[in-house]
């Protein structure tokens, strides 16, 4: 684990190692100006730990490495670092499980990125910063549908179309694509998915998380159709930090940086819409 400024200090007992101590923390100091985060109170002086799960799954990190910045939120998650005014050899990763991470406590990462929805419950034990990704809303099928190889919403509305009742999907159907048969609407994603996968339905809309993995991992044949351009977004994505941290300020501010200057478009189109084949449909 990490040792924190204070822990370092109260280390520093006898006169020499103190001595030592503050020798050490000027230098500390002096590398922190010369990227422009020495006014930042991170879990290690003078670096940027960011969390992520174990294993971490594409499109998000490449490879289960987060460090070669490949992937979505890998590539996010250096963005923010650089925005924060840390150079890449100053970031440390480690490994945190889904729940743990938002859980009460202290952390032992500045921030953590898994795909967190910002939900109310949740912003009680944890901050969030600003979201740096809203959830698509992507049509799925299988290889040999009627869906198989459709590229526009044209294309899409004489098939037979399906989604989780009251959901942003379901909306998406009836107002972005309008099918001439009335979609059908099921009591979950899983209820939808068997549907799709017994032939009852030629596409399902889900947001692209959800459909990342079903056509990877859940569905045998899987395949994106597309995502679907002027759909409401669904579920907003957020850095988690320690609540109450000094961070989070200053972290949204470099999220809404990224997402005001188009790095964040740029990079979910070239790891979430490109790396896993989700154009968006015309």
């Amino acid at each position: 684990m990490s040792i924190s400024r204070k822990s370092f200090v109260r280390g520093a007992l006898a006169a020499v190692a103190l001595v030592a101590a503050f020798a050490l923390t000027g230098c500390g100091v002096a590398s922190q100006t010369s990227t422009g985060h020495s006014d930042l109170q991170t879990v290690t002086a003078g670096k940027l730990t960011i969390g992520t799960g174990q294993p971490a799954y594409e499109p998000w990190v490449v490879g289960d490495k987060p460090e070669s910045g490949q992937g979505f939120e890998a590539a996010v998650a250096y963005a923010v670092a650089e925005k924060l005014g840390f150079v890449k050899k100053d970031v440390v990763w480690v490994r945190t499980t889904f729940d743990e991470a938002i859980a009460p406590g202290a952390k032992n990462f500045d921030f953590n990125l898994q795909q967190y929805s910002i939900t109310p419950e949740r912003a009680k034990n944890v901050d969030f910063s600003s979201a740096y990704y809203e959830t698509t809303q992507t049509v799925i099928t299988i290889a040999g549908s009627k869906a198989d190889g459709v590229t526009t919403v044209a294309g899409l509305k004489g098939l037979v179309l399906g989604a989780a009742a009251g959901t942003t999907s379901y909306s998406s159907i009836t107002d972005v694509i309008k099918p001439t048969t009335a979609a059908q609407a099921f009591n979950s994603n899983d209820d939808a998915k068997a549907a799709l996968a017994s032939g009852q339905i030629d596409a399902l809309v889900v947001d692209l998380p959800t459909a990342l993995y079903l056509t990877a991992v859940e569905l045998k044949g899987g395949k994106i159709v597309g995502q679907l351009p002027g759909a409401a977004t669904g579920d907003k994505f957020g850095l988690v930090l320690d609540k109450g941290s000094s961070l989070t300020k200053k972290v949204s501010a470099a999220v809404d940086a990224l997402r005001a200057d188009g790095t964040l478009a740029k990079l979910a189109e070239k790891w979430l819409a490109g790396f896993a084949k989700a154009p968006v449909l015309k």
